[in-house]
């Protein structure tokens, strides 16, 4: 994921937000903003022949503290156009190398209940459901659930 695919990236993420399942936030953030959050190693983008961004994965550190070096939250967007052709599977598999091959050990994840869509895609890659925090922010005016999930790496020892 590089600056010129900014303005996809970013239309990507106003549709999930704008559909209302995929994350609190009620605005996308600046690219500057975007960009300085996101771990420089662990983001990629999928892109079809012509070079158009199809969705986006990314990772941010879940803490500055020593012990959790090694666990990172993370996000997947797929765009409405190319939903339900395996973007997301291969953007998380992806995630999953860079962050294997960095000594991540945890990648880890809040999802709306209702996004079941997402939840199934996260299981099938290897993620387990921890469980669920109720109630645990307002959007849109209402209490929302989410549901944490997380893949611990075999491979990471």
């Amino acid at each position: 994921m590089a600056a010129a695919h900014a303005d996809e990236v970013l239309a990507i993420y106003r549709a999930g937000i704008d559909e209302g399942n995929a994350t609190f936030e009620t605005t996308a953030p600046t690219w500057q903003a975007f960009n300085t959050a996101k771990l420089q190693e662990h983001r990629f983008v999928a892109v079809d022949e012509r070079g158009m961004v199809l969705g986006w994965v990314a990772a941010t550190r879940v803490s500055d503290r020593c012990a959790y070096a090694g666990v990172v939250e993370h996000s997947v967007y797929v765009a409405p156009v190319a939903r339900g052709r395996g973007v997301a599977s291969v953007l998380l598999k992806t995630l999953i190398d860079s962050t294997e091959a960095a000594g991540i050990w945890t990648i880890q994840s809040g999802i709306f209940p209702e996004n079941t869509a997402s939840l199934a895609l996260h299981q099938r890659a290897g993620f387990r459901i921890i469980g669920t925090r109720e109630r645990i922010g307002r959007h849109h005016g209402r209490w929302r659930d989410v549901v944490l999930i997380e893949r611990r790496s075999s491979l990471v020892v």
